[in-house]
């Protein structure tokens, strides 16, 4: 229920209200005083793809470092969502096109991976049955992430 919230928040808000924190590579951090929210977000590498990887906070609903991904294209109902970084495999929670760590303690080790690989990549069977990957460059996620987390700190 937390992951479908913070995605509608993440979904309602509009463009307009955000500030940013600063572009870090190929990741920037973004803070939503009106919601309030906080989130580091990249797009995947490649021009046609429409895949996102974000990970924010919401302080009044006492959620930080949330990993949330947009897929690329919609995923076959019954295809698992694997995460690749770097040596690490997560298997996230999915939606027809998002997905999410399975809980707070998969956030925390997607993350610590994160800090310490140069790439990832979300895999996952599409709904015409071919597989596809959506690849991320880390450069800057880290300092993106802690923007975005600084950027909430006193927010409430």
């Amino acid at each position: 229920m937390r992951r479908v919230l913070a995605l509608m928040l993440l979904i309602a808000t509009p463009a307009a209200a955000r500030d940013s924190l600063g572009m870090f590579e190929a990741w920037g951090a973004f803070r939503d005083p009106a919601t309030p929210r906080c989130y580091a977000i990249s797009k995947q590498v490649g021009r046609r793809g429409t895949g996102f990887a974000a990970v924010g906070s919401w302080p009044r609903q006492r959620i930080r470092g949330q990993v949330h991904f947009r897929l690329s294209r919609v995923r076959a109902e019954d295809a698992p969502v694997i995460l690749n970084v770097g040596e690490r495999r997560f298997t996230l929670v999915a939606g027809q096109t998002d997905a999410w760590a399975a809980d707070p303690r998969a956030d925390a080790a997607i993350i610590a991976a994160m800090r310490s690989a140069s790439s990832m990549s979300v895999q996952a069977t599409g709904a015409n049955r071919r597989a596809f990957a959506d690849t991320y460059i880390l450069r800057g996620a880290a300092t993106a992430i802690d923007a975005a987390a600084l950027g909430c700190a006193r927010l409430r």
